[in-house]
């Protein structure tokens, strides 16, 4: 393995030179340089080998040589846009489509999970995240529904019909806006959230959703882009986790698509697809369906189906699911564990009763975890789940390792929990002493620096 290149301290000068502010990095207080990635690990200047539980762009494994050979094979043969007939456009489409219900069979092809309008618009459009950086008002023809969390949401676990309640929050905010004048052109959700806090919508929750727009004259829009091609194991699409009965009107897909290539996918039904042709406007992405592009969504395909890697991630999910829910029962810092296949959460709480985000704590674990070569991230509106979307091919034995590496590390966060309580207490008695007696008390101590008087 080649380790040549810049110094860690030049590129990180460059790209605060060159990068805008905004791009963020992961582990910005001292981010990894990474220089080469294989399967399920990554490898930074030093060599170092990193297990790599954040990557869900690498589906089937970084760098895997079947989708590498399909792309370096397509790129010395030809390369050009959609508007010249080639076979790869019309054999991939073919290929997605089959993997889709019968009724979801015309594809547009764009070239990042986030091409859908220009980063002003979407700024304009967009309520996710936006709520944080200011008071502002949201735009009058965005309505936000809640969450269907059933963990620390609006209805939880314990009520009757969490779904027909969720889905009746909808209703209520059509009806909201028809009495505002307005229309409902679509509703748009991930099938399973992902940087809302891995949260799992409770079965039959999107055919009301569906029926109470599509009655409003709007269509319903699934996000695949974090969860598609297989990662829930049991199906290969998320939103059939609902059931045969629900199909969306239109579903988004990138991110695994390529598996790191930069693609991505609309499909539609042949409905919406002959209305947007009657406005007129016509459609074309210059790197959209590419010839390039397709051969690698083949071969990545082709990948999922040779090794299995559904039923990998149906297996090994289930795996590193009872072997956390074995560290909930010893740390109560987990507050809650949900997910399907390898798409996983971890909800960390300071109290299971109150429910009280360990943001703080999470940071802690992911940072630990890193000095440890273990890569996990944390996300969701408290920034307190920690979040396992590994490649495809992460192993039982990975999936041990991440706990024998997680258990002391919320072993220790709950031990310092302790002291410092006990600390905070011994600060207490110390200036109630000092108060009646005068004098001047200093505390010491590698952890407890703060709790000084």
């Amino acid at each position: 393995m080649s380790l040549d290149g810049l110094e860690k301290k030049k590129t990180i000068d460059l790209r605060q030179k060159h990068i805008g502010p905004s791009c963020k990095i992961f582990f910005s207080h001292d981010p990894i340089k990474i220089v080469k990635a294989k399967g399920q690990y990554m490898y930074d200047e030093k060599g170092q080998r990193y297990l790599d539980c954040i990557n869900n762009v690498a589906h089937v494994g970084h760098c895997h040589p079947d989708v590498v050979k399909a792309g370096a094979e397509q790129m010395g043969l030809l390369n050009t846009n959609t508007r010249f007939l080639h076979d790869n456009l019309v054999l991939y489409a073919q290929r997605l489509q089959a993997t889709l219900p019968d009724k979801l069979s015309v594809c547009y092809f764009v070239n990042s999970g986030a091409y859908h309008g220009h980063v002003s618009s979407l700024i304009d459009i967009s309520p996710y995240k936006f709520h944080q950086l200011s008071d502002a008002e949201q735009s009058q023809f965005v309505h936000v529904a809640p969450s269907p969390d059933v963990y620390r949401g609006k209805y939880r676990a314990d009520h009757p019909d969490a779904a027909t309640a969720y889905a009746d929050e909808v209703k209520d905010i059509i009806q909201k806006a028809h009495i505002k004048g307005h229309k409902i052109a679509a509703f748009i959700a991930e099938s399973l959230q992902s940087c809302g806090g891995q949260v799992i919508p409770p079965v039959g929750y999107f055919q009301q959703v569906a029926e109470h727009v599509r009655k409003a004259g709007g269509v319903f829009i699934a996000d695949e882009v974090q969860v598609g091609f297989g990662r829930v194991g049991s199906r290969f699409w998320a939103f059939q986790l609902q059931g045969d009965d629900f199909v969306p009107d239109i579903v988004t897909m990138g991110k695994p698509i390529g598996n790191g290539h930069p693609m991505s996918c609309v499909v539609t039904t042949r409905e919406v697809a002959e209305a947007f042709m009657s406005s007129g406007m016509e459609y074309f992405n210059t790197f959209g369906g590419n010839p390039v592009s397709c051969a690698i969504g083949l071969a990545v395909l082709d990948v999922i189906e040779k090794e299995d890697l559904r039923g990998n991630a149906l297996r090994v999910g289930q795996y590193l699911t009872n072997v956390l829910e074995k560290q909930k029962q010893k740390h109560p810092l987990i507050g809650d564990i949900r997910g399907r296949g390898l798409f996983v959460g971890v909800e960390l709480v300071k109290d299971r009763v109150k429910l009280t985000p360990a943001t703080a704590e999470a940071q802690e674990v992911i940072y630990e975890l890193k000095e440890q070569h273990v890569l996990l991230s944390a996300d969701g509106p408290h920034r307190n789940v920690l979040k396992f979307k590994p490649p495809l091919c992460f192993t039982t034995e990975d999936a041990d390792l991440v706990v024998e590496k997680l258990d002391p590390i919320l072993t220790g966060i709950c031990l310092l929990a302790a002291d410092v309580l006990r600390m905070r207490s011994e600060v207490l008695c110390c200036y109630f002493l000092h108060s009646r007696v005068g004098g001047s008390v200093r505390l010491e101590g590698k952890r407890f620096g703060k709790y000084r008087t």
